[in-house]
């Protein structure tokens, strides 16, 4: 049975792209604010698009592709991780 081999350089580009994706959520929190301070009833719904300026619109879609993103790489680490432990395991 093959054991992991987890190498100190493995880990600290982990925690750098955690890092980095929290960074960018974080900004794309602090760029959507602007949308709370500035948000206009008589423009439409509260997080329509037709009540957003055409910056906070890309900002919006930016953050739920951002989202989309992040699932994709879960779901690519978990795969990973799935067909290393099934190998293993054999």
């Amino acid at each position: 049975m093959a054991k992991f081999k987890i190498r100190f350089v493995d880990i600290v580009y982990g925690v750098a792209i955690i890092g980095a994706d929290l960074f960018v959520f974080i900004l794309l929190g602090l760029l959507l604010m602007g949308y709370d301070d500035s948000y206009d009833s008589s423009k439409g719904e509260y997080w329509s698009l037709a009540s957003m300026n055409s910056t906070e619109k890309i900002i919006y879609i930016c953050y739920n592709a951002w989202i989309i993103l992040n699932i994709i790489g879960l779901v690519y680490i978990g795969r990973k991780i799935y067909s290393r432990t099934k190998k293993n395991a054999t």
